[in-house]
């Protein structure tokens, strides 16, 4: 328990924990970036093979 005591109250503690937040709000924000992008891309993949289809009846086989 004292290593741990030791370590918050050196200049490392506060620094490790200042980085480990640091890394907690960049990978959110990339999470929620990479979620919305993912939405957007379905969409538009939906999108093309709708126009495709609608152009070419023809050419998809059920």
């Amino acid at each position: 328990m004292s290593h741990l005591i030791h370590f918050l109250l050196s200049e490392d503690g506060p620094t490790a924990v200042e980085y480990a937040v640091m890394l907690a709000v960049i990978l959110v924000v990339c999470l929620t970036a990479i979620g919305f992008m993912g939405q957007q891309v379905g969409a538009g993949y939906q999108h093309a093979s709708d126009e495709f289809a609608r152009t070419f009846p023809s050419s998809i086989s059920p």
